[in-house]
């Protein structure tokens, strides 16, 4: 195999990207970054007037950037995604599963309908995605999956996610299983594990009715302790290692999670 340089590793222009919950948080982190790479990116999100206005914003002649509502939880909607991308680029580079919610309740507390959001979202959207776009990079004999998972993979972070950490461990075992089935294929797939990352969906959890907001407020104050570090993660601190991950910089990486946490796990 010839030797890239750095600038050809890190170049991705040609290619073309999916980022699911790419409207915002850590999702238009890495929306932003391929896009500046020089890679097409299609930003699947549900919410249509945030998702269409900050693609509109991005997108230019020479390096495009579009948004199509999805709900990655539905089957059609993940198969109109797929079928939408290929009808006006042809191909897909790399798939970003980025979607994910993460509403806290403990589970002496929870509703099934709760769970099975959850894990719809979280971890059916997964399967979906990967179903469909692995179709597609199997006829084109390669391209890159990476899935946004979580620290709480590996280890939980606090009481009342337990349906979240739930979901992520399959997301974690789902990278695995797949990576090892698509390797003949030339298709890597790893999955990266962000800490504490400062996002709307984080900050919206201290915002809530005066007890809860003081509650979640103490939480994120004890767990920023915990982080040697020092301060939580931006979006942009996922977007570089996602990059990475899509780059030939990790050619030889497959079924491998990359923590991103700030050192939280340390302790």
């Amino acid at each position: 195999m010839a030797k890239k340089s750095i600038s050809e590793l890190f170049n991705f222009k040609d290619k073309i990207v999916i980022v699911t919950g790419g409207a915002m948080g850590i999702g238009y982190g890495i929306v932003e970054r391929f896009h500046e790479a020089g890679a097409g990116v299609v930003m699947a999100d549900i919410d249509e007037k945030v998702g269409q206005e900050k693609a509109n914003a991005l997108n230019t002649n020479e390096v495009p950037c579009v948004f199509i509502k999805t709900d990655v939880s539905a089957e059609q909607d993940v198969v109109q995604l797929v079928s939408k991308t290929i009808e006006q680029f042809g191909k897909i580079d790399v798939l970003v599963n980025n979607a994910g919610i993460f509403p806290q309740k403990p589970v002496l507390e929870m509703e099934l309908t709760l769970w099975d959001k959850i894990q719809a979202v979280n971890l059916r959207s997964v399967f979906l995605t990967s179903r469909e776009v692995g179709k597609q990079m199997v006829k084109q004999d390669g391209g890159v999956m990476i899935n946004i998972a979580s620290i709480d993979a590996l280890h939980p972070s606090m009481v009342g996610l337990a349906a979240y950490d739930a979901s992520k461990h399959g997301v974690w075992g789902f990278t695995k299983n797949f990576a090892l089935e698509m390797g003949k294929h030339s298709v890597r797939v790893n999955a990266i594990a962000p800490g504490g990352v400062a996002t709307e969906g984080v900050a919206k959890l201290s915002q809530g009715s005066a007890p809860a907001a003081m509650d979640m407020e103490k939480v994120m104050k004890a767990f920023l302790a915990r982080i040697p570090l020092g301060r939580m993660g931006e979006p942009d601190d996922i977007a570089m290692a996602t990059l990475f991950l899509a780059s030939d910089a990790s050619s030889y990486m497959t079924g491998k999670m990359i923590v991103v946490d700030g050192g939280v796990l340390l302790n």
